[in-house]
């Protein structure tokens, strides 16, 4: 039996037309690179449940009496606004995943994490939680919004394994390091 401690697990990869940013990407890094197109289908998508209600009651009347409309309307409100976050957020992640079209969320992602390198951050950030707990976290996240029609499911945890080689961003760090050096040596 091998040592647990050097198993190297490394996910599935999905083939898509366009390149894997991240294939477990941390809830709040899933906002930061979201696109206003993003932001427009979340308000109509939640829009709609309440808009939709109201149109029923005008060509339907459901005559519930006093307050029946307007608690309807605030749980159609809630439905909307969750349906609309949960339209918002799959619009971007699916770009991480490489389901839709990421050439702005590539170039952000190569900044971003080169721009960590620079400063001596870690990648990912940092953990609380052992290393074991970490793929256990990942395990369970990874692609999770392929499912979100059943189960919506989001990352909350720092971790290293996000499906992608890193090499990528030190060679990229290591590029424009020698040119900042070359720079200011030529001057």
């Amino acid at each position: 039996m091998s040592n647990p401690s050097s198993y190297q697990y490394t996910s599935k990869q999905v083939k898509t037309d366009y390149p894997l940013i991240d294939n477990d990407p941390h809830f709040k890094r899933v906002i930061r690179y979201a696109r206003p197109s993003d932001y427009v289908y979340g308000v109509l998508g939640g829009a709609l449940g309440p808009g939709l209600f109201y149109a029923m009651e005008k060509l339907s009347p459901s005559f519930t009496g006093k307050g029946g409309f307007a608690r309807g309307m605030r749980l159609s409100g809630a439905v909307g606004l969750c349906g609309g976050f949960l339209i918002f957020y799959q619009r971007s992640i699916l770009r991480f995943y490489g389901g839709t079209e990421n050439a702005r969320e590539v170039q952000m992602d190569m900044r971003e994490m080169v721009d960590k390198i620079k400063r001596g951050e870690t990648l990912y950030g940092e953990s609380r939680l052992t290393p074991h707990m970490q793929g256990v976290a990942a395990r369970q996240s990874r692609y999770s919004a392929l499912f979100f029609d059943v189960l919506p499911w989001f990352n909350f945890v720092n971790h290293n394994q996000h499906g992608v080689d890193t090499a990528k961003y030190y060679q990229q760090a290591e590029r424009e390091l020698e040119a900042e050096r070359l720079s200011k040596g030529g001057k």
